[in-house]
C-alpha cells in the first residue's frame, strides 16, 4: 500500500464551504459583513501574490477583504498608526500584517500592536503565550493548519515523537507548542543542532520548516514516518526531498497542495471565529 497523501487543497475547499455557510448566517442575522484587513508594506512579488490569494479566499467565503498598501520606506511609527486605525475600526474582525516587512521596521513591535481580538494570524506574543499555556487564543495560521490536517486524516499525535526542524516565531516554535498540546513528545532542531540526521531518524512525525529546498534526505528518516513539509521554495519545492522520502513515509503533505492551502483556510476560519465572537453574542 502506498503512502497516504495529506491533501490540504481538498480539505481547504471543505473548510471554505463550511465558512461560507457560517458567514452567510452571520450576515443574515446581523447585516454586517466581516472585514479582514491585510497590510502590505512595499512591493515584494511573493507578498503581493500571497495578499491576492488571501483576498480571493475572503471573497469565496463572503468576507470583505481590505488591502492597506504602504510604501517601502514606511517607518515603524507610520505602520503602528495604520494598525491602530484598524484596531479602532469596529467593522474589521481580523488584521494581518504581511511578512516580511522592510528591514527598517520593528516587525515584532507591529505584530504586538495588533489587538489580540483581531490577531487572526496569531503573531502577537500574547496570542502565542495563551496558546502555549493551553488557553484560548488565535493560533499562528500555518501551524494551526498543520494540526487540522493531521487530525482530518486521523494521524495519532498522542505519545508520538515529533521532530520540528526550524524555530521561527511564526512556524517552528508555535507548531512545536501545538504538537505538545496534542500530547506529542517534541524535539525542536535548528541551525546549531548537532547530529541532526540522527535526531530526525527518531521522528514518528517530522515537520520541516527550515526554508531550504529538499534539505531533508531519505537516509535521515525512518520507515513509516509522517512527513509534514512546511517549506515553500522557488519552483514549488519544499524542504523535504519528497521524491525519495515519500515512499518511506506512511503519510506526507505534497508541495504544493499540502500545508500551503491550509494556512489561508485557517486565516479565514479564525476571522470568522472573530466575527462570530464580536457579533453573535
Amino acid at each position: 500500500m502506498g503512502s497516504l497523501i495529506l491533501d490540504g487543497k481538498s480539505l481547504s475547499i471543505k473548510i471554505e464551504n463550511e465558512l461560507k455557510e457560517r458567514v452567510s448566517k452571520l450576515v443574515e442575522k446581523t447585516g454586517v459583513t466581516p472585514i479582514l484587513a491585510t497590510i502590505i508594506v512595499g512591493g515584494d512579488p511573493a507578498s503581493v501574490t500571497y495578499v491576492r490569494m488571501k483576498g480571493n479566499a475572503c471573497k469565496r467565503v463572503g468576507i470583505e477583504p481590505l488591502k492597506v498598501e504602504l510604501p517601502e520606506e514606511t517607518t515603524t511609527e507610520e505602520l503602528l498608526e495604520e494598525i491602530n486605525k484598524l484596531n479602532a475600526d469596529d467593522r474589521v474582525c481580523g488584521i494581518l500584517l504581511q511578512h516580511p516587512v522592510p528591514k527598517q521596521i520593528d516587525e515584532q513591535k507591529c505584530f504586538n500592536t495588533i489587538s489580540v481580538e483581531k490577531d487572526v494570524d496569531g503573531v502577537n506574543v500574547a496570542s502565542f503565550g495563551a496558546v502555549t499555556m493551553g488557553m484560548d487564543g488565535y493560533r499562528a495560521a500555518t501551524p494551526c493548519g498543520i494540526i487540522r490536517l493531521l487530525k482530518e486524516y486521523n494521524i495519532e499525535m498522542r505519545g508520538k515523537r515529533a521532530v520540528v526542524i526550524g524555530r521561527s516565531p511564526i512556524l517552528g516554535k508555535p507548531v512545536a507548542m501545538l504538537l505538545l498540546n496534542e500530547d506529542a513528545t517534541v524535539t525542536i532542531c535548528h541551525s546549531r543542532t548537532q547530529n541532526l540526521p540522527d535526531i530526525v531518524k527518531t521522528a514518528d512525525i517530522l515537520v520541516a520548516a527550515v526554508g531550504r529546498p529538499e534539505f531533508v534526505k531519505a537516509e535521515w528518516i525512518k520507515e513509516g514516518v509522517v512527513l509534514v513539509d512546511a517549506g515553500y521554495n522557488k519552483g514549488n519545492i519544499g524542504d523535504i526531498d519528497l521524491i525519495n522520502c515519500a515512499p518511506k513515509s506512511s503519510a506526507y503533505t505534497p508541495v504544493p497542495g499540502g500545508v500551503g492551502p491550509m494556512t489561508i483556510a485557517m486565516l479565514m476560519s479564525q476571522t470568522v471565529d472573530s466575527a462570530e465572537k464580536k457579533y453573535m453574542k
